[in-house]
């Protein structure tokens, strides 16, 4: 895929060979990608862009954040659930069976399943990943809650400035830092297609390689934040999730590639 920062040349779909999907490889041999590369003959490879180091509660404590006083949680990734639930340990900090949660999309939501017992009133997740659809959710009750965003020190502005606009008592505690990984070797391997899942995985790309030319490598991207980062980098995007028929990267893959194969 690079080589010195610059793109192998321009490949077609039908002649997709090697995948690199941006985050860790599943556990187990059981994952809906490993099915996707038998399917069509690929080889994925999986190296995360970014790692993900959580801020201690000593840290946490500083920025004088009163969990319990808040009433519902806004989520927009798994890391921000992990993290949260992990201060709240470390504090010991008894959250409230009330509490509701507002989640980027579905399986940001389902994903809460790991942390508390799942309640569909008490659990709401946008329609289409968006967070245009987060905050008509947010709507139907924001009179009645205090808000917790949690996130990284690189938070979507977009989502606090709608709080603050819209008269929502809320707070943003930071509870993880996104740091570049150091993808050098891995991204001089030639790939076909790399596919995207955070912004901070198109940032470690651009830090790894300041110079980079896509040059006809496939990009695909998950998430409107990361779609977002991916065009703000000017790169061409060919693969987008989620979408109605495709709500995950696995299926928008799956897509991409028998559209490939009947052309």
């Amino acid at each position: 895929m690079v080589k010195n920062g610059s793109a192998k040349a321009d490949t077609s779909a039908q002649q997709v060979k090697k995948v690199l999907i941006t985050q860790p490889r599943p556990e187990g041999e059981k994952s809906p990608y490993f099915d996707l590369a038998k399917k069509h003959g690929i080889t994925l490879d999986f190296h995360p862009f970014i790692v993900v180091e959580g801020v201690n509660s000593k840290d946490f404590r500083r920025q004088k954040i009163d969990i319990v006083s808040y009433s519902a949680v806004v989520f927009t990734s798994r890391n921000a659930i992990d993290h949260f639930f992990r201060v709240c340990t470390e504090m010991k900090v008894n959250v409230s069976q009330d509490t509701k949660y507002f989640c980027i999309t579905e399986a940001v939501a389902l994903y809460l399943q790991k942390f508390i017992l799942y309640r569909k009133r008490k659990v709401f997740y946008g329609a289409d990943g968006t967070n245009k659809s987060l905050f008509d959710v947010i709507n139907k009750h924001k009179d009645n809650e205090k808000f917790l965003y949690p996130c990284s020190e690189s938070f979507d502005s977009e989502i606090t400035n709608w709080l603050k606009n819209n008269n929502c008592e809320h707070a943003t505690p930071v509870m993880y830092r996104i740091i570049s990984n150091d993808v050098k070797e891995v991204v001089g391997r030639n790939y076909d297609i790399i596919c995207f899942f955070t912004p901070g995985g198109v940032k470690s790309l651009l830090e790894n390689f300041p110079k980079f030319k896509q040059n006809g490598t496939k990009i695909g991207a998950f998430g409107v934040n990361t779609l977002k980062a991916v065009e703000d980098a000017g790169l061409v995007l060919d693969i987008k999730a989620p979408q109605p028929q495709a709500p995950s990267m696995v299926s928008a893959l799956e897509q991409y590639l028998s559209l490939a194969k009947k052309k």
